[in-house]
Formats: C-alpha cells, sequence, structure tokens
C-alpha cells in the first residue's frame, strides 16, 4: 500500500467540498460479489458455449427467459453480502455532507444497503423486481425462492429492474448523475476499468480540480488523474477508515 498517496488522498478528501464517487464491480469484491472481466471474474469462469453478454441481453431475456433467470440466480443474486470499507466510508462522507453523489454501475444495492441516499444506480437493483403485466412490486426473495420463469400472483413475468444488454439507461438517473459529476469539485473514480458505455463517458463531464483513480488495472483515464492508486479498493477506503475518525461509528 502506497501510504504517501492514501495520505494525498485523505487531504484531498478533507479539503473537498463536492466529492462524487464513480464505482464499479471492484467496489464490491470485497464483500464477496466478483467482478466481470477479471482473471477471477464472472467471464472468465463461465463455462457456458454462450458468453455473458448474450445470456444477459433483452433479447435473450424474451427469447430464452427460463434459461436466462438460471443463470441470473446462480450469477447475479447474492442475498448473504453485506456492505464493506468502501460502502461504509461514502455513508459517512454523505453524512458529513461532503459527498454529494455515488454513481455506481452495480446493481447489487450495497450502497443503499449502507445507508447511503445519493446513489445514481446507472444499471438498475437486483433487490428491484415488477410484474410486466401489473408492475406490482416483488423482492429478490421471489426470484431466488421461484423455479424457471418468475410468475407473479396475475400471471405475469417477473422482470428484475435491471438493465440488459441492449436496453437504454433511465434518463433521470443519467441525468442525476450526470449532473452531480458536472458540479463536483473532487470525482473519485474506483474499482471499474471504465470498459463499459455509455457509462465510462460520464466522467468526461467531469470539470472540477481533483480526478482521482482507483483501480488495480489501468483504466483509459488514468492518464487524466491528478491522483492514480493501482491498488485493492477496499484496502484503500479501509486505510482511509482508519484515518478518519468521523467514520467510526457503525451505519
Amino acid at each position: 500500500m502506497n501510504n504517501e498517496a492514501i495520505r494525498k488522498l485523505s487531504d484531498i478528501i478533507d479539503a473537498s467540498r463536492r466529492i462524487v464517487f464513480f464505482g464499479g464491480a471492484g467496489v464490491s469484491t470485497a464483500s464477496g460479489i466478483p467482478d466481470f472481466r477479471s482473471s477471477a471474474g464472472l467471464y472468465a469462469d463461465q463455462k457456458s458455449v454462450l458468453p455473458p453478454e448474450m445470456i444477459l441481453s433483452r433479447t435473450f431475456f424474451y427469447l430464452q427467459p427460463e434459461a436466462f433467470f438460471d443463470f441470473y440466480r446462480t450469477h447475479l443474486l447474492f442475498p448473504d453480502t453485506t456492505p464493506n470499507a468502501v460502502h461504509t466510508f461514502l455513508y459517512r462522507l454523505e453524512k458529513k455532507d461532503t459527498l454529494r453523489g455515488i454513481v455506481t454501475q452495480n446493481i447489487d444495492g450495497l450502497h443503499k444497503a449502507a445507508g447511503n441516499i445519493r446513489v445514481y444506480e446507472l444499471h438498475g437493483n437486483v433487490h428491484e423486481n415488477y410484474c410486466m403485466e401489473c408492475n406490482a412490486a416483488w423482492s429478490m426473495e421471489k426470484l431466488l425462492h421461484s423455479e424457471g420463469i418468475p410468475r407473479c400472483d396475475c400471471g405475469g413475468v417477473i422482470k428484475p429492474n435491471v438493465v440488459l444488454y441492449g436496453e437504454p439507461l433511465e434518463k433521470y438517473v443519467c441525468i442525476g448523475a450526470r449532473r452531480e459529476i458536472t458540479n463536483a469539485d473532487t470525482l473519485i473514480v474506483a474499482g471499474t476499468s471504465l470498459a463499459v458505455e455509455p457509462a465510462a463517458s460520464f466522467i468526461d463531464d467531469f470539470r472540477g480540480k481533483h480526478l482521482i483513480v482507483i483501480n488495480r488495472d489501468p483504466t483509459p483515464a488514468d492518464e487524466k488523474a491528478d491522483l492514480l492508486l493501482h491498488e485493492d479498493v477496499a484496502e484503500v477506503f479501509q486505510s482511509l477508515l482508519d484515518r478518519h475518525s468521523f467514520v467510526t461509528e457503525a451505519p
């Protein structure tokens, strides 16, 4: 761990007034949720002849719904996971009113589970599901404890409120996320390869003072960052927790 870089990051956070956090799958790996594209991620482990992008697409959902839900239950639902150091630190920053928004590509809902309110979930949330016929809301447990195609009491198919490949991002979530990034004085980009569009391009809206990138592997934003940490995201934020006394209280 680069202690000097951690000190600089801590100083920037202390001096900032409008921080926005832009995160990806690497934020949640410490909670036991695998990422997608690393050597140990979902795509590398997938033994199916079909790539995950195809199975998790809008077209596959409509043409092969039973196969879609078999994959979805196995690889995207983690009911026993809990927030880690990243989520906890960000919750305390929001309580301090210096964190103005979390823009996340993750669908696990852990930022909200940690207590954060200013969360822009670009790709949806596995805890939110709805009937395609009557629009009734259903919990994640309904999908976990069903077999085959999950159905509402009315008989309609229950669809997860997640953005599948081939579907557009929700308009008003994007507007809010980009507004917060534009108005931020510090943008922390963490745990993302910035390989998924259009979400990755959102950081181009940043016009503030400090762009911080925290990711094990290189990203397209590295050369623009004024502070770059090729470190494990959870370890970095655990170090920040240890430095900031205001985050010692549990959510």
